[in-house]
């Protein structure tokens, strides 16, 4: 046995072992783990958690979400809503803005097909094609506006918000029933690693939203925040309802950078093979930019990530560089590393990771493992 298995990075053989690579390899027993942590503390709150599926796009995962007290789910398209409807979702919150006149018909046809659909706006325009469509077909559109807490990418601010809402609430054929933020890990307009403070100041930005629309007497019911990072702490401002985090079912590197997690709790991992070795401190393996996500870009604040992954049982080793088919990993001149080798990697971002991957394998703790195709993957409209 090489020093580098006695580390751990190279999987022992079982079923696993007859996986091709490279694959996304996810523990059930981590994924258990990490929803009933998430569904305790958001219980403890006393807030509603309805996760986001972009992490696992698999309708089996969110059910099992379901199951640990979620009450409903997150997507950003329709095309993950109709998956997940088709799974047995009847909960679920399009986060995103519908303008497409194709896209609110399809919306539209699930809310009579019973699902309970909230669909988020955040302009006059897109809520009255909403509304335009719903009143053609005789129903009622339950809608949220995106408030925009300093990330400035969708939403309206604060400021803004009252004289929108207003608008939204006139029209027919839609009810403006919440609003809604994402903001990740940011602190007074700068990412941050204090995500308590982040957390905090992001749930009394809501939860003073929600309050000044009442006053200017919009029911708001709903106040919906967070990503895997804050969540938690935003629950704890008094007045917020709701939290959406998404990647803690499986956690992923940039988690355990934050803190959120340790990287012994991250449920997928990448198996990837050696396939060359060609300098004492190089080692090649067949995953490049088709089976990790480039997203996350090593030595950006706040994190300062080296690398795309980290190789489990070899902290040093750094994921460098990447073509479509191959990782290129500086390793220590030392390291015994052997070409046929196997390596498991914790990649960076899970989720735009799993969208990469047709499959994924689940494993249970006796090291059998199943093939589940990702059945939101590639939903993009």
């Amino acid at each position: 046995m090489s020093d580098m298995e006695a580390q751990g990075s190279i999987m022992a053989l079982n079923a696993i072992d007859e996986l091709e690579t490279p694959c996304i390899v996810i523990e059930n027993g981590k994924i258990d783990a990490n929803i009933e942590a998430m569904a305790q503390a958001a219980a403890r709150c006393g807030v509603a958690l309805r996760p986001h599926a972009k992490t696992h796009k698999l309708p089996e995962l969110a059910l099992r979400q379901l199951a640990a007290g979620a009450t409903g789910i997150t997507v950003a398209k329709v095309s993950e809503a109709e998956v997940m409807a088709a799974g047995g979702m009847r909960d679920i919150f399009i986060a995103y803005s519908l303008v497409g006149a194709k896209k609110i018909n399809r919306a539209i046809r699930l809310s009579l097909a019973g699902v309970r659909l909230i669909v988020g706006v955040d302009s006059l325009e897109g809520a009255s094609r909403l509304s335009e469509a719903a009143l053609e077909q005789g129903t009622v559109l339950e809608v949220r506006l995106e408030i925009d807490t300093g990330l400035h990418r969708t939403g309206v601010s604060a400021n803004a918000a009252i004289a929108l809402a207003k608008q939204i609430a006139a029209l027919g054929g839609i009810r403006l029933s919440g609003i809604f933020t994402y903001r990740g890990a940011m602190l007074a307009g700068a990412s941050t690693l204090d995500l308590q403070a982040a957390g905090h100041e992001e749930g009394r930005l809501m939860s003073e939203a929600a309050r000044l629309l009442r006053d200017a007497g919009i029911a708001i019911e709903d106040v919906s925040v967070g990503s895997t990072p804050t969540a938690i702490y935003a629950a704890e401002i008094e007045g917020v309802t709701e939290i959406r985090p998404g990647t803690y079912i499986y956690q992923d590197r940039m988690q355990a950078a934050f803190g959120v997690c340790s990287l012994k709790a991250c449920a997928a991992t990448v198996l990837a093979t050696v396939v060359s070795r060609p300098a004492d401190d190089l080692v090649i393996i067949d995953g490049g930019s088709k089976t990790f996500a480039t997203d996350v870009q090593p030595g950006h604040p706040p994190l300062y990530l080296q690398g795309f992954a980290h190789v489990v049982g070899d902290p040093e080793a750094v994921l460098a560089r990447m073509n479509e088919e191959h990782g290129m990993i500086s390793v220590h001149p030392s390291s015994a590393y052997r070409v046929g080798d196997r390596l498991r990697l914790v990649p960076n971002h899970i989720c735009s990771t799993v969208n990469l991957h047709n499959a994924v394998y689940i494993v249970d703790e006796d090291g059998q493992s199943r093939s589940v195709p990702v059945a939101a993957r590639g939903m993009l409209e």
